[in-house]
Order: structure tokens, then sequence, then C-alpha cells
């Protein structure tokens, strides 16, 4: 029988070495972030039921089960979570680790025991979401969730030392913008397990600019409590009910200004993915590249950037991780989706920065010129994707540098 034990700190049940360990954003919280989020968490997990401790796979699974026929988890949330369970089994698994089946059901029962409270009790996004640490870490419990998932001998780094430099711009003041493409759910998760060796400043301070569909879908929201975010709606969704198009538009122009005031007070670092969703795969040759960016996107982010207070740079990031975590084969509008699940080498590469006066210097219309940036970002982020994938995929390793592109090993 599954053992309960009465409410407690949830930090106590999951806690690793490395929860444990002190982090900046722990010992020098921003104002308002810890407090805001422990009182939300903390109301919240006082009102909930006894924290899962299952002993085996068998307590773990009955007890979703349990819960299902108790009407107190819908099915189909249920069969998500089962689904999830041994997708999540077989990937750690194929990794070799000798102690798989203790990360297994020790990740799982803390996925299972967030994804359940937030099902009890809600959480509800700001438009600007600061990563709650405090009483329960979130953002640690993401990585420990995706780190067994990284072939980290198969794992790369594009142009390393240009991350300290864009640290160190951070700790100026400046602002910087990575524009990437988007891979998966375990974005956020990837680039802060490789960084976190070299620049666990960059990979805990990074704002992730987010679509709605991580802040809603009960698989995905407690993963995304673990990260900075702000909140938008993709224009890929933006219609799937013409009733909310109005109010989703509102919501966007509120998440805005919230990124300009951030801009304004320096020292940010922002992520945006301007494709505006994950990449899919050619439907024809199964290959997987980077989705054309919207120029509007990466305009509307340089405007931004220039309009601050601080110096600022957009730099072009490259992110090859789609084997983890692949998304399902076209867009959906229902949430819920199927999640496979397996264990890979993955990696990031970031260019040196794009100068907008620079670039576009010879283009007289404003029109062209912003589309000529953008185009611009993107070849750069092909570019990069093109050496992460012979690396990884075409198992060059180190050997697929170039000139431009210089890889070193998490």
């Amino acid at each position: 029988m599954l053992r309960r034990e009465p409410w407690h700190c949830p930090c106590v049940a999951y806690r690793t070495r490395a929860m444990m360990e002190p982090t900046r954003a722990m010992t020098e919280p921003a104002e308002g972030t810890v407090a805001r989020g422990c009182r939300a968490v903390l109301e919240s997990e006082a009102r909930s039921r006894p924290l899962l401790r299952p002993r085996n796979e068998q307590e773990l699974l009955s007890y979703i089960r349990n819960e299902s026929e108790a009407g107190r988890l819908s099915p189909s949330i249920a069969s998500g979570l089962e689904e999830l369970y041994y997708n999540y089994r077989h990937a750690v698994l194929q990794s070799g680790n000798p102690n798989a089946s203790k990360i297994i059901l020790s990740n799982m029962a803390a996925v299972f025991d967030r994804i359940l409270l937030d099902v009890e009790d809600p959480f509800t996004f700001s438009p600007h979401h600061k990563a709650i640490r405090e009483p329960f870490d979130y953002y640690m419990f993401g990585q420990n969730y995706i780190k067994p998932l990284v072939d980290f001998r198969r794992s790369y780094i594009g142009n390393i030392t240009l991350f300290d430099d864009i640290e160190e711009k951070l700790k100026q003041g400046h602002n910087v913008v990575l524009v990437s493409n988007h891979q998966t759910e375990a974005d956020p998760a990837v680039i802060a397990l490789l960084l976190e060796r070299t620049n666990s400043y960059i990979a805990e301070k990074l704002v992730y600019v987010a679509g709605d569909r991580v802040i809603t879908d009960p698989l995905c929201k407690p993963f995304s409590m673990g990260r900075n975010l702000l909140c938008v709606y993709s224009k890929k969704h933006m219609n799937d009910d013409p009733e909310l198009a109005e109010m989703k538009r509102r919501s966007n122009t509120r998440s805005l200004k919230e990124m300009a005031t951030l801009l304004r007070a320096g020292s940010q670092i922002i992520w945006i993915a301007p494709s505006g969703g994950r990449d899919r795969p050619d439907p024809v040759t199964g290959e997987w590249y980077p989705a054309p960016f919207d120029a509007s996107s990466v305009d509307n982010m340089r405007r931004l950037v220039e309009h601050s207070s601080f110096p600022g740079h957009i730099h072009p990031l490259a992110l090859l991780c789609h084997d983890i975590m692949p998304p399902p084969p076209k867009v959906e509008k229902q949430i819920g989706e199927q999640r496979k699940i397996a264990f890979h080498g993955v990696g990031i590469s970031v260019a040196p920065e794009l100068n907008f006066a620079e670039v576009t210097a010879a283009i007289e219309n404003p029109e062209m010129a912003k589309e000529a940036f953008s185009q611009a970002v993107y070849k750069s982020v092909t570019e990069q994707y093109a050496v992460l994938q012979s690396a990884i995929h075409g198992y060059q390793g180190l050997n697929a540098s170039n000139s431009a592109i210089s890889l070193s090993e998490p």
C-alpha cells in the first residue's frame, strides 16, 4: 500500500545534493521573487493531500489509477501520466545508469506529486513569472528530471567563450537577447544543463518568452513554474478560439509592457523563438531544421532592446535537442499531446551579436531592412544548427567545429 505522510516542506521529500547547494537565485533573490512565489505555493500545499512516497512502480501507478477511479483525476490526465511514466522509464534505462531504477521512481514520484498538486489547486501564471525556488525548488526539480535523458558524452556547446562574454556584459548592466529556434518542452532545462558548470549565472537568470501551452497543460505547468517566463500567446494559436482572440491580444500587450520594464532595469537576458512554435521534421525527408522566423517578432525585440536605457545585444542561438522529447509531427490545437521521450545527445551554440545598423546599412526601405535583419539572424541559427547536427547525428563530435563555430563538451 502506498505510504502517505503528513504535509511538510516538499524540499525535504525530494531534496538532492544539487538542491541542497545554495544558488545565486536562492541567496540573492530579486525583490519580491521569493515572497510572492513562496506564499502562493505554500498556501496551495498547506491544503494538499499527503506527499507521494511510493516504494515501487506498482504503488506509484496504482495511486494514479485510484485517483482517477475516485474522480479526483480526469481519465485523460491519468492516462497521460501513466504513458509519461513508461516513456520516461524506457528512456532512462537506455542510459545504462546503474541507478536508473531509483532515479526513475524518485523523479516520477516528484512529477506525479507536482502535477496532482496543481490539478487539486491550479497555479495561475502572471505575465512575468519568476522561477519558484522555495519552499519547493521547481528549478532543480526540472533539472533533475531532464538530466537523466541527456547523453553528455555526445553533447556539445558552440562558442563557449561567447557565453563568458555575455555573462560579463550582463554583470555590467547590459541587456542580451538570444534569438533562437525552439525544439522541445525541455529547451530551458537543456540550455541550463549545458551551461550549469561554466555559466550557471546565465542558466538561472534566463527569462524565456513562453507560449500559453506550457502554462496551461497540466503535464507542463510544474516544469514551467521553475523558469523565469514572459507569457505570451503564439500567433499560431491566436485564433484557435475566435472568442478568445481579443483577450489573447490584450494579454500579449501586457507581456510586452512587462518586457519593456525589465529591459529598462538592465542586466536582463531574454530567450525568444520568433518562429512562434517548435521545429518540426520535414514531412517527406524526416529531416529537422529550424523553423522560419517571423520578421515582426525579431523586429519587436530589437526595438525593445534599443529603447531601453542600457546597451543591448542580439545573439543568434541554435538549439538541437528534439531527440529527447520530440513534439507531435504537426501543430495541434488541443492541449494534451502524446509525449515521446528518449536518451540522446543535445547541443547549443551561440554566435557573435548582430548589429541592425551594420546588417541593413545598404537598405533604405524599413520593411526590407526588417526582413533582412531577421534573415541574417535566421541564417546564423541554421549554420550553427548544421554544425551541431554534424557533431551529434553525424557522429563527428568536436571535429564538426569550423572557423566560426568552436565546439566544446559541457
